[in-house]
C-alpha cells in the first residue's frame, strides 16, 4: 500500500505541477518552493532549486504583477497571450522535475503529459477570459481571477498532502473542460463574428453613399435636359437638327467626290451619279 502511495505522490506532484503551471505559473512556483524551503514537504533533486531565495524572490514578484495585470479585462487577455509560450513550457519541466531522475523514457513521457497538461488548463484560463471579457462591468473578472489563485493555492497544497483525492478531482477537472472548451470555442466564435459583422457594417457605410452618390451623378448625366436647356440660335429659336436621311446622303455625295478625285469615275459618270442622288432628296 505504501508503494501505491509513493506513486500516487509522484503522479500528484507532476500533474498538479503542470495543471497550475498552465493557470498561474509563478504562483505555482511560489507554493512548491516556499513548501520546499519551510520543509513542509521534500522536492525532488530537480525541483529544488525553487527554494533557492533568488528564485523565490523572482516567482513571488512576479506573482504579484500577475495578481494586478489579471484582474483588468482585456490587460489579462494579452497576458495570457504572451504566457501561451511561457507556461506550457514551464508545465513540461516542472512535470520532468517531478518524477526525478527515472530514465529517458518515463522523462519524455512526463514532458510530453506535463505539457498537454499545462496546455489544457492554460487554454481553459485563457478562453475563459475571453468570454468574461465580453462582460462591460469588471466583476466577473474579478471573481474569475481570484478564484483561479484560490484553485491553484489549494490544488497543490491538496496534491502534496491528499495525492489520491487531487487525481481524483483532476479527472473531475478534465471531464469539466471536455464539457466546456466547445462552448467556449462557439462563444469566441460568436463575438469575433458579431465584432466582424460591427466593423463591415460601418466601413461598408461610406462606400455605400459615394456608389450611391456616383450612381446619381451618372443617372443625372445620361438625363435629357430640361427643354428650357436646349441649344437656342441667337434668334431665340431651337437650332434645326439635320434628318437622318439627308446627312446619309451628305456621305453618299462626300464618298462620291472622293472616288471622282481618285480618278476611278468620270466627269460624266460622277455628274450622273450627283444628279441621281441629289434628285432623290427632292
Amino acid at each position: 500500500m505504501e508503494q501505491f502511495d509513493h506513486i500516487a505522490g509522484i503522479l500528484a506532484l507532476t500533474l498538479g505541477a503542470s495543471w497550475a503551471s498552465g493557470i498561474n505559473l509563478y504562483a505555482a512556483m511560489a507554493v512548491l518552493g516556499f513548501s520546499g524551503a519551510s520543509g513542509a514537504i521534500d522536492l525532488p533533486p530537480d525541483l529544488q532549486i525553487l527554494e533557492n531565495p533568488l528564485v523565490l524572490a523572482a516567482a513571488s514578484l512576479m506573482y504579484v504583477v500577475e495578481f494586478v495585470t489579471d484582474k483588468i479585462p482585456g490587460v489579462d487577455t494579452a497576458w495570457d497571450t504572451v504566457h501561451t509560450f511561457i507556461r506550457i513550457p514551464a508545465g513540461a519541466l516542472m512535470a520532468a522535475g517531478a518524477v526525478g531522475d527515472v530514465g529517458p523514457a518515463l522523462e519524455v513521457s512526463a514532458i510530453i503529459l506535463g505539457g498537454g497538461l499545462a496546455t489544457v488548463s492554460h487554454v481553459t484560463k485563457a478562453g475563459s477570459r475571453v468570454v468574461i471579457n465580453a462582460s462591460p462591468e469588471p466583476f466577473t473578472n474579478w471573481g474569475a481571477s481570484v478564484a483561479e489563485d484560490v484553485a491553484v493555492i489549494g490544488g497543490l497544497w491538496t496534491a502534496l498532502h491528499h495525492p489520491w483525492i487531487f487525481l481524483g478531482l483532476l479527472v473531475l477537472f478534465l471531464l469539466f473542460v471536455a464539457w466546456l472548451l466547445p462552448r467556449i470555442w462557439a462563444a469566441i466564435k460568436k463575438m469575433f463574428g458579431w465584432v466582424g459583422r460591427l466593423f463591415g457594417k460601418t466601413a461598408s457605410q461610406p462606400v455605400a453613399g459615394a456608389f450611391q452618390g456616383h450612381a446619381g451623378a451618372t443617372q443625372q448625366s445620361t438625363d435629357p435636359p430640361p427643354e428650357d436647356e436646349v441649344p437656342r440660335n441667337p434668334e431665340g429659336q431651337e437650332k434645326p437638327v439635320p434628318e437622318p436621311g439627308r446627312m446619309e446622303k451628305f456621305d453618299q455625295l462626300e464618298r462620291l467626290k472622293s472616288l471622282y478625285d481618285s480618278g476611278a469615275l468620270t466627269e460624266e459618270e460622277f455628274s450622273r451619279e450627283k444628279n441621281r442622288i441629289l434628285g432623290n432628296s427632292n
